[in-house]
């Protein structure tokens, strides 16, 4: 019995990862990467391809479309610096259940995280994957500067990496003002 399991296991992992090479077929162009499919198992590779294909047939939406109802929060300058702590918890802990996780926030004020919660994150228009995975938001550079994660963020070692690479002088380094404990996403998540 052992046997014929593990032959029907095979051959219906053969029979899915045909089933998703074909649905794939239509978007055939980089997304699927050879190098990583080489080095999987029949099922990881037909995960991978699952992944893949879930991430095509994905809607595009702002994110605050992905909620229901939708997530509207008050404007930034209606709300009191008293409400203010639990209102952005709440849009914090609402953000991570569609595993949405905030990094790299620890330097700015209440009211500076809530405001870019509210006038870049929530109106993104992300594709809606419906997935174990966590999409990483990167609270320093939310203007393409790297000044923040390199005063804030960045080790010894990578300030270096980056001043040889550019050639350009380093931000003093600096400890954020404002630590907090937001929701990670899992280790084994990338």
């Amino acid at each position: 019995m052992g046997t014929s399991f593990r032959i029907n296991h095979e051959v219906e992992e053969q029979l899915k990862n045909m089933e998703l090479r074909n649905a794939l077929e239509p978007y055939n162009d980089d997304s699927v990467n050879k190098k990583i499919l080489s080095h999987l198992t029949l099922e990881a590779e037909n995960e991978y391809l699952h992944d893949i294909l879930e991430w095509e047939k994905a809607p595009l939406k702002p994110i605050y479309l992905w909620f229901n109802p939708p997530l509207c929060p008050p404007r930034p300058d209606r709300i009191s610096n008293e409400d203010l702590p639990g209102i952005l918890e709440c849009i914090i802990q609402k953000l991570f259940g569609k595993h949405i996780v905030l990094e790299f926030a620890d330097h700015l004020s209440d009211k500076e995280l809530y405001r870019i919660i509210w006038c870049k994150i929530l109106p993104c228009e992300v594709k809606m994957v419906y997935s174990k995975k966590y999409m990483s938001w990167d609270c320093a550079h939310i203007n393409g500067d790297p000044d923040v994660w390199l005063r804030y963020y960045a080790s010894p070692e990578e300030r270096n990496v980056w001043a040889d690479t550019y050639q350009l002088p380093l931000p003093p380094m600096e400890i954020p003002k404002f630590p907090r404990h937001l929701p990670e996403k899992p280790e084994m998540d990338f």
